[in-house]
């Protein structure tokens, strides 16, 4: 791209961001004006308004860039192999023994120390 490009696209970008901005700020102060609306009806007006902004936020380029990166994370996340139940279990018993003896442990040395730094004070 040229730079004359590059510099009109920014230029375009800032104008959709601050067009999701007054989208945004519509919604939070017709939510305040509409107080005594139903909650329904304020809460499917926040949701079409979060649409829209969310739809003219993706045709920036940063919004562009966070979609690919959501649907490459998506495919990611189906590669991931995860653990079993009972794999998932078994080492959740072990972090609760571990968690336990530390705590024992660390309650010994806290005893101890409270009562050695008793016997030089008393």
């Amino acid at each position: 791209m040229s730079t004359k490009a590059e510099l009109h696209d920014s230029r375009f970008d800032v104008i959709k961001w601050v067009i999701v901005a007054i989208i945004v700020a519509a919604g939070v102060y017709g939510n305040h004006y509409f107080a005594a609306e139903p909650v329904l009806y304020r809460a499917v007006a926040l949701v079409v308004l979060g649409l829209v902004a969310g739809f003219v936020a993706l045709q920036t380029e940063k919004g562009k860039a966070f979609w690919t990166l959501t649907k490459e994370a998506r495919i990611e996340i189906r590669k991931v192999v995860w653990p079993t139940r009972q794999e998932t279990t078994q080492t959740t018993l072990i972090v609760v023994a571990v968690v336990l003896i530390m705590a024992l442990i660390l309650w010994g040395l806290d005893t101890l120390l409270g009562w050695i730094i008793s016997q030089f004070i008393s």
